[in-house]
This record gives C-alpha cells, sequence and structure tokens, in this order.
C-alpha cells in the first residue's frame, strides 16, 4: 500500500486533495502536514506540522511515516510572491529541491508537484496556448514555477525520478478563502454573491483566464498520478484546461440565480499579472497521454458554487 505525504495540506488545494487522497487510499495512508495546526475533517487523519524548506525535518517524517508518495503543494502564490519577491522565489525552490533530492536519494518513489499557467508570459500566444511555446514570465511565481519545470524534468531524465505535474488555471471553491493568487476574484465574487454584498472586482471587465473548478484539479492531480509511468510522457508540466472566462462573464452566470447582484471594476496591480496569461489553454497532450476530460463548465460550476456556499451560510446564522 502506498503511504502519501501531502506538503502544504492546508491550502487551497491541500485541504481537498487530503480528503480526497483519503478516501481513495484510507485515512491513515495519507499523511497531511503544514506550518498550522488543521481544522476541521484535517484534524482526523495523520498530521505533522512540518516546514518544508527544512530538509532534515521532511526526511524525518518521510521515514518516520514510510512514505513513499509526496504531493508538494507548498507554494507563495502570484499576488503575495509580488510583494515579497526573494522569500517567495526561496520558499518555493528550496522546497521543490529538497522533495526531488528525497526522491534522487531513493527516499520517495513518486512525486506531484503543480506548475501553473504563469508560467507563460506576454509573448506567449494567448488563445488556445500550446504546451510548446514561448514561457517568458515576469512574475516571481511564474519565474518559480518556470524554472521548477526545468528541474523537474532534468532530475527525471539524469536520475530517472518519477515526478508528475500539470498547470494549474485559476482554481475555484468553496471550501477555502482564496490564498493570494491572482485569479482570486473568481472564488470571493460568489461569497459576495450569498452574502447579498456587492463586489469590488481588482480586474477589469473583460479580463479573460483560464479557470478550473476544484473537483476537476482533484481529479486531474489524481489521475496522473495513477496512470502507468510509461503514459506519462512530458515530464516539465502538462497543461490542463477547463474554462475560459471572464468577470463580466461570470458575474452574468451569478445573475442567473441572483440578478440584483452588483459589481464593480477598480483594476489594481493584478491587473498587470493577468494580462501576462493566456486566455485559454490547448490541452491536447494529457487528453491523449493519460485520458484527462473536465467535467464543469462556467454554469455548472456556478450552481454548485451557490448551492454550497449557501448551505455553508446558513449554518452559520
Amino acid at each position: 500500500m502506498e503511504k502519501i505525504l501531502i506538503l502544504g495540506a492546508c491550502g487551497q488545494v491541500g485541504s481537498e486533495l487530503t480528503l480526497a487522497l483519503r478516501k481513495a487510499f484510507g485515512t491513515d495512508n495519507v499523511v497531511a502536514s503544514d506550518l498550522n495546526k488543521p481544522k476541521g475533517d484535517l484534524a482526523e487523519g495523520p498530521f505533522e506540522i512540518l516546514d518544508a524548506t527544512d530538509k532534515a525535518a521532511l526526511l524525518s517524517v518521510v521515514q518516520k511515516h514510510s512514505i513513499t508518495q509526496v504531493y508538494h503543494l507548498v507554494a507563495m502564490l502570484s499576488a503575495k510572491a509580488e510583494e515579497n519577491p526573494v522569500f517567495g522565489w526561496d520558499l518555493n525552490m528550496t522546497s521543490l529541491f529538497h522533495v526531488l533530492d528525497l526522491a534522487k536519494e531513493r527516499f520517495i518513489n513518486k512525486i506531484f508537484w503543480p506548475s501553473s499557467i504563469a508560467v507563460f508570459g506576454p509573448n506567449t500566444p494567448a488563445d488556445n496556448t500550446p504546451q510548446h511555446t514561448t514561457m517568458d514570465p515576469n512574475t516571481v511565481y511564474g519565474i518559480s514555477k518556470q524554472a521548477g519545470e526545468r528541474w523537474c524534468e532534468y532530475y527525471h531524465e539524469k536520475y530517472k525520478v518519477d515526478v508528475r505535474s500539470v498547470r494549474y488555471p485559476g482554481l475555484i471553491g468553496y471550501k477555502t478563502l482564496p490564498g493570494g493568487g491572482t485569479t482570486d476574484y473568481a472564488v470571493d465574487i460568489y461569497h459576495k454573491a450569498v452574502q447579498s454584498a456587492p463586489f469590488k472586482c481588482f480586474l477589469s471587465q473583460n479580463t479573460k483566464l483560464p479557470m478550473m473548478y476544484m473537483d476537476d484539479a482533484i481529479s486531474a492531480t489524481i489521475d496522473i498520478m495513477q496512470v502507468p509511468k510509461d503514459k506519462v510522457k512530458i515530464r516539465s508540466s502538462y497543461n490542463i484546461a477547463g474554462m475560459s472566462f471572464s468577470p463580466k462573464e461570470l458575474h452574468e452566470s451569478i445573475q442567473a440565480t441572483y440578478p440584483d447582484f452588483e459589481i464593480s471594476y477598480k483594476p489594481d496591480f493584478r491587473q498587470a499579472i493577468a494580462d501576462s496569461w493566456p486566455q485559454s489553454i490547448d490541452d491536447g497532450f494529457a487528453r491523449k497521454d493519460w485520458g484527462w476530460s473536465p467535467k464543469y463548465d462556467l454554469n455548472k460550476m456556478t450552481q454548485t458554487m451557490l448551492n454550497n456556499l449557501k448551505k455553508l451560510l446558513e449554518k452559520v446564522e
């Protein structure tokens, strides 16, 4: 039986991925870890307080639990990394090197590490962005993800490390609050809608970006780790796509349920980041190599988000 360690388990992706993996592999076989103590359902299984930039502490946890797989989700996201570039780079890269080295040294067998659409830049084709294309990121987060892709491929080619990756678009889920990303408006807007509060968007109304509902992102993450090794042809990171929309289109989708919901626009520094990213993604390689296919479009996601947030709000009241 595989023994799985999740780094960054209390984050937006980690909190949902942990529960999905525990459901699939058994609670005792999935060890969650983070800098902070877990809350809610995460506290019901094995958990370690762990700084992923401390290699000795990381190795100790790996050996303590006989870990075979690591899902490495630790990262400082785009907007926050721009506010603290040196720390963002150090956190994102140092933690990745520690995990890659543990696999090189054969303490673990398999790694998942997420990249991002932030690896693309202002000279990347914006529409239907290809798997292999110009990559000139102009944010600390994007630069660290591009460097990480190159190092993942290098460790696979030189040391036979079984590392697998997908490029996440903007991720939207109802179970956690935004965590400092440029696409976070698409999470916060749903919270404002169910609270009957107006929403001020930090991007302009026609800024279209690739997005994905969290359930699809979790499925992609688990699926790529479960396919046979020879199915994974790309060891840098795979494009995956869900949907693309603008704040205006998202607002209109919400208005189908909340017709009086109001939005205003006040772009800030995140607008420049968004303008450097693609508007849509070509994920043909992921579909062909390991059968990737999303299940949610904009309207299905909107109804799911609103229904679940409304239930959460009713519980609080």
